[in-house]
């Protein structure tokens, strides 16, 4: 199989304790862990790639972004999947076009821009577009961001979901969504639902069972890492 249809396939026939882990590797080095600690996939988390360009999360140039996960991609043999955040403004094809040559095999979207939820309508349509203009290419995450920049209201994210799926989207995002209402959103997301992993939350065991089809940790792991470091050269001192 290629690399997207190995991807797409990890996500399919998973039993309810066995979610899809993907750590979030920031560049080439922390990618080459996670493959070698045998991983079957990875996904770039925006942030973490953010923080270890020196930038703000949200701040990062198109142009830098992908040049990093790129770097990435080219640095495993296991297929990856990058944050691309809400798009950068660009078109559809051209957004599918720079993944491709990136090397990538799939992409979160994001459904809100500096902090404010998109028209899910038109976010839709546009999600649509980049199907389109990817065909079976790429594996597309659509994030909903109604736990991170809404009201929270679960039926509100369901209804988001319910579009974006409708629209081609491969996979579902309800980023920050609570443990709790993990059943009711795998129960009416007609699709693989990726859960955000708090640290010193739920066990990912525990994640799985409540609903979670995949894991991923947005810049957790960067951060981890970051803090190890920290005492280890504090220690020097």
């Amino acid at each position: 199989m290629s690399g997207v249809e190995t991807f797409r396939a990890l996500h399919h026939g998973r039993a309810p304790g066995d979610p899809l882990v993907l750590p979030g590797p920031w560049d080439a080095v922390s990618a080459r862990v996670c493959a070698d600690a045998g991983f079957p996939a990875l996904a770039t988390p925006s942030a973490g790639v953010a923080a270890s360009l020196g930038y703000a999360d949200g701040a990062t140039p198109a142009d830098e972004m992908f040049a990093a996960v790129a770097r990435i991609a080219r640095a495993v043999d296991v297929p990856v999947s990058a944050d691309v955040e809400d798009g950068y403004g660009l078109a559809p094809g051209e957004l599918v076009e720079r993944l491709l040559a990136a090397g990538v095999v799939g992409c979160n979207l994001e459904d809100s821009e500096g902090g404010v939820l998109k028209d899910p309508a038109r976010h839709a349509d546009w999600l649509a577009e980049v199907r389109a203009a990817a065909g079976d290419r790429l594996f597309v995450n659509a994030r909903v961001d109604v736990f991170a920049h809404g009201d929270g209201d679960p039926e509100r994210a369901l209804e988001r979901a319910a579009l974006y799926v409708a629209a081609g989207a491969d996979c579902v995002y309800p980023i920050g969504a609570r443990v709790g209402v993990l059943p009711l959103l795998r129960a009416g997301v007609q699709g693989p639902v990726n859960v955000l992993a708090r640290p010193d939350g739920s066990s990912l065991t525990d994640l799985g069972e409540r609903g979670a089809t995949r894991i991923t940790f947005g810049p957790g792991v960067q951060r981890r890492a970051a803090e190890a470091l920290r005492q280890f050269v504090t220690g020097l001192r």
